[in-house]
């Protein structure tokens, strides 16, 4: 995992470079289109991977982006009414049955099917209308961590030559530099009350959220930690009940307009005991902080708070005495119907 994580920076190089042309026309194809929204179709840690791209899809271009069940296809066999849309699935095997199915349900009703995977080999790459490669190499911790990272970032760029947005493509380019800088290990501050939790909430908004909701599958995962992910618009409603003295939450803090509004949620969950922990690119005067580096776009500031947490989730999980790359009752290919 460790290592997997640290060479996600060389390997969203080889990306960016091996699709930039596919990524070009890709953006031309859906302009032409002008679908009248982007579905999404994936599992797992590739899911939160859509999830940051609904994010982009809807704050760049202002289109509906919504995920679709895989079973809808696989296991119900209902026809989906997709003429004139595009659908959008993130593997990192490209053999999960239910997302084969799902693609070819889609592409069978009329839409334009995208696929960002890592096996250009497999079923889902030769399904899909435009296939983009991940170029991530083997990846063998059951953890995924470059797979996510890079089909992140290759969904904000087609976003970003889709929505003709200069600053995200220029941030882009130096992304595999922010994601290749050697970083200091996290501190104690951080890394101890993790290690000591056993249930905690990660809070994330907009391009975060779904940074979050990566983190907290990674806790359970990799760290035998109850994690639940919200976003900090919506924890101060029914999950805060539950929030006693010392409760840990991890936030990680969006870099663009949420962000005043989650460290404000952060205070109030502080007056109900909270004890929370930050990822973010400033220490906070009272919470521990994992400092994650700028990025040059709110957007990817989002994945380099995810990059630093990969080796933070590493560390915890070793100081609790667990192997991060062979977590018990999982499997690197989980095969759905």
């Amino acid at each position: 995992m460790a290592a997997e994580t640290a060479e996600a920076g060389a390997r969203l190089a080889e990306a960016l470079g091996a699709n930039a042309h596919a990524i070009s026309a890709l953006a031309a194809r859906l302009k032409a289109l002008d679908p009248p929204m982007l579905a999404t179709n994936a599992r797992g840690s590739s899911d939160h991977a859509a999830a940051f791209a609904k994010f982009l899809v809807e704050r760049e271009l202002g289109l509906p982006c919504a995920s679709i069940g895989p079973s809808i296809a696989s296991l119900y066999g209902k026809r989906l009414r997709l003429s004139g849309a595009a659908l959008l699935s993130i593997s990192q095997s490209g053999r999960s049955p239910d997302i084969v199915a799902m693609q070819r349900a889609a592409r069978e009703a009329g839409a334009l099917t995208i696929a960002l995977v890592n096996d250009d080999a497999s079923p889902l790459a030769a399904g899909a209308e435009t296939a983009l490669p991940l170029h991530a190499g083997a990846e063998r911790s059951v953890a995924a961590t470059k797979s996510a990272l890079l089909s992140m970032a290759l969904a904000a760029a087609f976003v970003a030559d889709w929505a003709d947005d200069a600053l995200l493509t220029r941030a882009l380019s130096a992304l595999p530099g922010v994601l290749s800088a050697n970083a200091p290990p996290a501190p104690e501050a951080v890394l101890a009350p993790l290690a000591a939790a056993g249930s905690l909430f990660v809070v994330g908004r907009g391009a975060t959220l779904a940074i979050a909701s990566e983190a907290a599958l990674k806790l359970k995962e990799t760290c035998a930690i109850h994690a639940e992910a919200f976003s900090s618009a919506e924890v101060l409603h029914g999950p805060a009940g539950i929030i006693g003295a010392g409760f840990p939450v991890l936030a990680f803090v969006p870099q663009d307009e949420a962000r005043a509004g989650a460290l404000q949620t952060l205070e109030r969950l502080t007056s109900f005991g909270a004890a929370p922990i930050l990822v973010d690119t400033e220490p906070h005067a009272h919470w521990p902080t994992l400092i994650a580096p700028r990025a040059g776009h709110a957007a990817l500031d989002a994945i380099a708070a995810l990059h630093a947490f990969y080796g933070l989730a590493e560390a915890v999980s070793r100081r609790r005495g667990r192997d991060p790359d062979a977590p018990p009752h999982l499997s690197k290919i989980t095969q759905t119907v």
